[in-house]
């Protein structure tokens, strides 16, 4: 069903390239507004993955379109999307591809930021607000954006390398980011997803221009959002930050040793918290109280 002549684009993301195609036109034009400070894979025709966002039947294109993906690594019980949502679909198509089929580094279901040469790392479920104080990072003078969805840990050293992608931003989130990052940075609001209204971020343009530059690890975070919680903080120990990251990690356990000994080397080269804040102002006073207490 796959067609040579359909819109398309290739991108370069950190360590890994993408090749996106659909027969819709506005599906590729929206990911090209979204992506456009990011360069193009450059591979002589050779990608990492191949993502197609196609009409789940030939009707489907032309009558109450929708579209399901096609990918190298593929979930074979979804529903089909609107064309609506179409890039937001190709967005879980490059996620699933990197959660299932990457094995360079060990993925993390997390995010992370960078002062320097030296990385935090944010872990937690899904709804915890990591996302969003990554993304209060980015727009924070002096830090990097290294990651939103995935962070990458080298199997050989205690570093975290990028893989900035555009910051997924869910509901309240959105609101309390468009009062603090330039306008022209997010991509559409996009209403109706099984996680309510999404709204991407992308990161400031020097960090996408920095995303072969890895950073040394020196922190890890599991931040908690309660509304109208006071700040506070807990250290966590490294057998329970272990269990939390293998528990966040989609590749950890299928790279055996190697896995095992690059979460390893994380934690012991970095002191982890748990921390519970109720504001975006609360959560970047105690993330840099911690920051501060452990790169001093």
């Amino acid at each position: 069903m796959i067609a040579d002549h359909w819109p398309s684009r290739t991108l370069r993301i950190g360590p890994a390239s993408f090749h996106l195609r659909s027969p819709f036109r506005r599906v590729i034009d929206e990911v090209n507004a979204l992506y456009r400070d990011y360069p193009a894979a450059t591979n002589d025709g050779i990608y990492d993955y191949a993502v197609n966002a196609v009409p789940s039947s030939p009707l489907r294109r032309w009558i109450k379109p929708n579209l399901r993906l096609e990918c190298d690594f593929e979930l074979f019980d979804t529903l089909p999307l609107p064309v609506d949502l179409g890039m937001l679909g190709l967005e879980m198509g490059m996620n699933l591809q990197m959660a299932v089929g990457y094995r360079r580094h060990v993925v993390v279901h997390a995010a992370s930021s960078a002062e320097g040469g030296k990385a935090a790392l944010l872990i937690g479920d899904s709804g915890a607000g990591k996302s969003t104080l990554s993304a209060l990072l980015a727009y924070r003078e002096g830090w990097r954006h290294l990651g939103d969805e995935f962070a990458l840990l080298d199997l050989h050293a205690p570093l975290l390398h990028p893989f900035p992608r555009p910051i997924s931003l869910k509901n309240a989130s959105i609101d309390a980011m468009e009062a603090r990052a330039p306008a022209d940075r997010f991509g559409p609001v996009l209403e109706g997803t099984v996680k309510g209204t999404i709204r991407h971020l992308l990161p400031p343009a020097a960090a996408i221009d920095a995303m072969q530059t890895p950073a040394e690890i020196a922190l890890v975070v599991a931040p908690h959002f309660r509304e109208n919680a006071a700040p506070a903080w807990r250290p966590m120990t490294r057998t329970e930050t272990y269990v939390r990251l293998a528990a966040s990690s989609t590749n950890q356990a299928l790279m055996g040793e190697a896995g095992f000994e690059a979460v390893w080397r994380c934690l012991a080269h970095a002191p982890a918290f748990d921390i519970i804040y109720g504001s975006s102002d609360d959560a970047l006073e105690l993330f840099e109280t911690l920051w501060r207490k452990v790169t001093a």
